[in-house]
């Protein structure tokens, strides 16, 4: 069965400078926390991340993710599927970067996959969400800094 999750985050920073930090999957190991100690691209796309490019998050072997991206408007929507063995399979992001009235940014990370073994989905969603919502809130306090 398809697990679905949401995290969200609000950004004093404008969604363009938002979408610079997500879209560089090169340096996701910047901004992204502890659970992305790596980050490179194996296919930088042309231009670099978009439609078809191709990036490596995470611990070396197979501990880590291996995501295309599927979905690139500037300053808009980056989505993006795992290709890469996980416990689960058929695994697709969409972040959205919605401008706020006062000039910022808020984060919606839309993600939902089917786990490989029945019965674990809800486990999985649990810690993923955990983990997407910390990428969220990483961005959002990333792109404060980063406009200074």
């Amino acid at each position: 069965m398809t697990q679905h999750f949401r995290a969200e985050a609000v950004s004093k920073a404008p969604p363009a400078v938002l979408f610079t930090l997500l879209e560089a999957g090169d340096r996701w190991s910047e901004w992204a926390g502890p659970f992305v100690p790596r980050s490179r691209w194996l296919v930088p796309g042309a231009p670099e991340g978009s439609v078809g490019a191709v990036r490596r998050l995470g611990f070396p072997g197979p501990f880590g993710s291996t995501e295309r991206i599927v979905e690139h408007e500037a300053g808009r929507r980056l989505s993006y599927v795992v290709d890469s063995w996980q416990p689960y399979r058929d695994y697709r992001a969409d972040v959205d970067l919605v401008p706020t009235t006062d000039g910022g940014t808020q984060v919606v990370w839309q993600s939902s996959f089917v786990p490989r073994v029945p019965g674990t989905g809800p486990l999985l969603r649990a810690g993923l969400q955990r983990l997407v919502q910390s990428f969220a809130t990483r961005l959002a306090r990333s792109a404060e800094t980063a406009g200074r």
